[in-house]
């Protein structure tokens, strides 16, 4: 567990200290890194397809990336908030299988560590907009991770301490919800974990069934009882989400980012894109790539 779990790492995008009011107002906000916010006042709504969660004063929020949610305030809201990319050698991240906004009670040390966070890393915040669709653009992203690799030594192991801090009081939440899901099937399990680490091969659901020894209606059915996905739409979710990061961070044609992620052809890709994000990948670069 421990050497699998220091393989990830993580890059500092914004971090900064603001005051909402009603016009931070967003639906369907899905972002490629996570957001973290500590709430000192007021109060906001975070809600995804697990419910809604009420932002209030003196708790810590964490939304992993790629997890679709609505963000609004009715009257006042005053957060610190971190933003922050995670990498990993095979793509995998901490947080695969939870893709929940999840909530803790903030302790001192915590509320210590983010404001450490903004003083060491000034003029970070986004100073741009409120609204995802502005300040979610690839040249944005590029301009913070230009000044993450500038960074003096001693204050990249800093950040990367501080983060790492405060994940992992949520991961004690995750381990929690693995602990009530060990009735899953081992089978089923390895399958999510192969399909992860093969995002960029052409897998098949009798490729799957087969590995398991398993009968392939029997094994689809038993992986829809498991995870609520039919095992083709997990695949596709997966690989999506990998297509969504690759846009996002790199200068790669459309149809490298198919091959890298396992479609034969670009048609086929553009058509699963636009199913699971609603927008073709043209659309999604667009939309992060230049101002509105």
């Amino acid at each position: 567990m421990f050497k699998s779990t220091f393989k990830h790492s993580f890059s500092l995008l914004h971090v900064d200290y603001v005051k909402l009011y009603q016009n931070w107002n967003y639906n369907n906000v899905i972002s490629p890194y996570y957001r973290l916010y500590y709430i000192d006042e007021g109060e906001g709504f975070i809600s995804d397809q697990y419910g809604r969660l009420t932002l209030e004063p003196g708790n810590l929020y964490l939304i992993p990336s790629f997890t679709i949610c609505n963000l609004n305030c009715d009257d006042y809201l005053s957060q610190f908030f971190i933003q922050f990319f995670e990498e990993s050698p095979d793509g995998i991240s901490l947080f695969s299988n939870n893709r929940s906004v999840m909530k803790l009670p903030a302790e001192e040390i915590d509320i210590a560590l983010i404001k450490r966070l903004l003083q060491s890393n000034p003029g970070r915040g986004i100073n741009r907009s409120e609204n995802p669709e502005v300040y979610e653009k690839e040249v944005y992203y590029k301009e913070y991770l230009s000044l993450n690799n500038r960074m003096k030594p001693h204050l990249a192991f800093e950040n990367q301490g501080t983060l790492i801090l405060l994940i992992s009081k949520f991961l004690k939440l995750t381990n929690l919800k693995a602990d009530e899901t060990k009735s899953i099937s081992s089978k089923i399990l390895d399958t999510m974990s192969y399909v992860q680490l093969n995002l960029s091969k052409n897998i098949t659901v009798s490729e799957l069934a087969k590995r398991v020894n398993q009968n392939q209606d029997y094994f689809s059915k038993q992986f829809l009882n498991h995870t609520g996905q039919r095992p083709l739409n997990y695949i596709h979710e997966k690989k999506i989400e990998r297509a969504q990061y690759l846009i996002t961070t790199t200068t790669k044609s459309f149809l490298e980012i198919a091959l890298n992620t396992g479609f034969s052809n670009l048609p086929h890709f553009s058509k699963i894109f636009k199913q699971i994000v609603k927008v073709t990948p043209g659309e999604y670069r667009n939309k992060n790539t230049f101002l509105n």
